[in-house]
């Protein structure tokens, strides 16, 4: 009996003609990063589960029940539900944050957490995610709300909401903690089992809850901006002033707590209600407190994970634009194993200037690669047989206009096609088309 095995549930495969998306995106992401001066990163997929427990928290979601875990002998690993600390854990061991200040690291990663399915909530899934270190400043916190907004932006998305609130320091959440519990006491015994325990450890778990009834009973708990402390406060008016500045609209919404526990003062989300209950494409704050926590010196640090997967699904739903997949330069029509020969070290020599040449690899007719080579999206074609190659010279022929254009097989071959090519390239963009292999709508 044949076996039949599907990929595990709760991961996609990417195949290659959907593969240019996933391209824009991170194009478009990593060379935001840079031009903000933040720098790539790359870290293991798994880190000890210990990491984890200290910065993610014990009392969260992630920790308690989404956790990948394995253990390898007297070894517990977790792959990584999250890159923040990671990336925290990375750069201490590695001495960046000894280096000048502050460090500004970004990176791609896939991300695991074992939830139950649906569009844009996968088991494994992928982030582009971002850190800096050193700055304490609210203006820092602009800066990297600024660049996740660019990011935003230049993807051409539309209707994206940016929402910030704070969540103070450890002296005022210690207030505000009391008020929540002093709010959700007297209905303790309506709230879900995983809501009972976090009334005792972390009652600010509740008002990211997603039950139905729960968010119902939340809905008029105590609101974090009125315990903030003079600090946190004037932190809190001053990002506004700077996005003010920054011409970066925002909703202040008080309901914004993050899901991990390391997060102190800001705190924001860009939101779209475009894809169903998983609208937030980004989110992220400030967290001062995670470095000391891992074994550092106490440093100021702050950053945001975008989802691509979310991030592709807006932009479908958009039709926003991507990279056009590359598509083959030019298809030679082999007719004859002297032909074939000579195809294939015309292909080597084109593609030693980067050009994606192709020849038959399945002894079809001609009639039959012509086809192919239609099927494909091959820009010229040119058929080789005993006749070109006697003679030194072949056909060069523009698929999309028909035109031919006679050319010697001798050692200047890549150079005449590429003048060729070049023409081409400038005919279309005088046209006022796009050009192929660039961005099917306005370069970005």
């Amino acid at each position: 009996m044949a076996m039949n095995i599907k990929r595990p549930n709760g991961t996609e495969d990417v195949i290659p003609r959907d593969a240019h998306k996933w391209h824009t995106v991170e194009k478009i992401a990593r060379e935001t990063a840079e031009s903000y001066g933040f720098g790539e990163l790359r870290f293991p997929t798994f880190e000890n589960t210990e990491l984890f427990l200290r910065s993610v928290g014990e009392t969260t979601d992630v920790v308690q029940k989404e956790m990948y875990t394995v253990k390898a002998k007297e070894t517990e690993f977790t792959l990584r539900p999250e890159g923040t600390a990671g990336a925290i854990r990375a750069m201490l061991q590695n001495g960046l944050l000894n280096e000048a200040l502050p460090q500004r690291i970004f990176y791609i990663i896939s991300c695991f957490r074992h939830e139950r399915p649906q569009a844009g909530r996968l088991r494994e899934f992928h982030q582009f995610g971002l850190e800096m270190a050193g700055s304490p400043s609210p203006a820092a916190d602009a800066e990297v709300i600024s660049l996740a907004k660019k990011i935003l932006d230049r993807l051409e998305l539309r209707n994206i909401e940016l929402h910030i609130n704070s969540i103070g320091c450890p002296a005022c959440r210690a207030k505000y903690h009391d008020a929540l519990r002093a709010y959700f006491e007297p209905r303790k015994e309506e709230l879900c089992d995983t809501c009972k325990e976090r009334l005792v450890k972390n009652p600010m778990r509740l008002l990211d809850c997603k039950s139905p009834e729960d968010r119902e009973i939340a809905k008029d708990a105590p609101v974090i901006l009125d315990y903030l402390c003079e600090e946190c406060s004037s932190h809190f008016t001053k990002l506004k002033k700077y996005l003010d500045i920054a011409g970066i609209s925002y909703i202040v919404d008080p309901k914004i707590v993050r899901g991990l526990d390391y997060y102190t003062k800001t705190v924001f989300e860009f939101i779209t209600t475009e894809i169903g209950a998983q609208g937030t494409v980004c989110g992220g704050g400030r967290y001062d407190g995670l470095i000391e926590q891992l074994g550092g010196q106490h440093t100021p640090a702050l950053g945001f994970g975008m989802g691509l997967e979310r991030l592709l699904l807006v932009m479908d739903k958009q039709g926003c634009d991507f990279l056009a997949p590359k598509k083959c330069d030019i298809y030679f029509a082999t007719m004859g194993e002297p032909a074939l020969e000579k195809a294939m070290k015309l292909s080597a020599q084109l593609r030693e200037y980067g050009y994606f040449a192709e020849f038959d690899l399945m002894q079809r007719g001609l009639k039959a690669q012509m086809k192919y080579a239609n099927k494909i999206g091959a820009a010229f074609t040119m058929v080789l047989g005993d006749n070109e190659l006697a003679e030194g010279t072949a056909k060069l022929k523009e698929m999309e206009s028909g035109e031919e254009t006679k050319m010697s097989l001798d050692n200047k071959f890549e150079t005449v096609f590429e003048e060729i090519y070049f023409n081409k390239m400038m005919n279309v963009m005088d046209d006022g088309n796009n050009p192929p292999f660039a961005f099917t709508g306005e370069d970005k």
